[in-house]
């Protein structure tokens, strides 16, 4: 098990964003952004600019479960490829200070034209909401405490810090996350990950993991039926609005 895909689908994932859903979703905003540009003196803005200046990237565990794969925890650790960095990152040019001026407000009237006709507070968000709930019961689970504290105990056991779960581990200070939230793949940090890696597949850390929110998203969902279906029909809609502006702009 490389990943957090192997494991299987989760009883909540049909009312969360897809990665294609990201995707897409980005180039729409992005024809809208050109078209709202143009119309504000800026007829060749760019659809993937960079900003002024660089932002800070913030820093997010790499699955649910920590790092999972053993080739990618032997070679980079807890953090990953450079090159992966610059992919990531836009392709265009920079925009001008005028275009950063008039930017923020043709980025604002995309976000409104592709969230038309979506209570975001009521619909949208509700799955979200929820997760956060979810993930408190799913931590409060005594099964899932209990293997936490096995798969410390072996991490320890190994020569490494007693870690009270993986994401603690991912997420240590010590490894000097940069700007763009990678690592320093140090020695000490890769055979960390390595450790960890291996005592998850050990003990099955990650599938009981997956296991419990299985369990409780389902409890939840059944509890919420009505709202989870409004927040799905709500996603529908969005999903709608999305190929239909890459259909006239694409």
């Amino acid at each position: 098990m490389d990943s957090s895909s192997d494991l299987g689908p989760l009883p909540a994932d049909r009312y969360h964003f897809t990665p294609q859903d990201y995707q897409q979703s980005r180039r729409a905003s992005a024809l809208l952004v050109r078209q709202c540009m143009a119309e504000h003196g800026h007829p060749d803005f760019p659809l993937d600019p960079r900003f002024p200046s660089d932002p800070i990237v913030a820093t997010a565990v790499g699955t649910d479960y920590g790092v999972l794969d053993l080739a990618e925890a032997r070679r980079w650790g807890y953090g990953w490829d450079p090159a992966r960095s610059t992919e990531s990152q836009p392709k265009d040019r920079r925009m001008s200070e005028a275009e950063y001026q008039d930017y923020p407000g043709c980025n604002a009237d995309a976000n409104r034209r592709l969230m038309r006709g979506i209570d975001a507070k009521r619909d949208w968000l509700y799955a979200s909401t929820r997760a956060v709930d979810i993930d408190k019961a799913v931590k409060r689970d005594p099964r899932l405490r209990a293997a936490w504290e096995t798969w410390s105990r072996c991490v320890a056991e190994q020569g490494f810090s007693r870690y009270p779960d993986p994401v603690a581990a991912y997420t240590d200070t010590a490894w000097r996350r940069g700007s763009d939230g990678n690592t320093r793949h140090t020695r000490r940090e890769r055979d960390t990950a390595v450790a960890d890696v291996t005592c998850k597949r050990r003990h099955h850390t990650a599938e009981l993991w997956h296991a419990v929110q299985a369990r409780e998203q389902a409890v939840d969902i059944a509890g919420h039926r009505d709202r989870y279906t409004a927040g799905l029909k709500a996603l529908r809609k969005y999903r709608a609005t999305v190929d239909d502006v890459l259909r006239k702009l694409g």
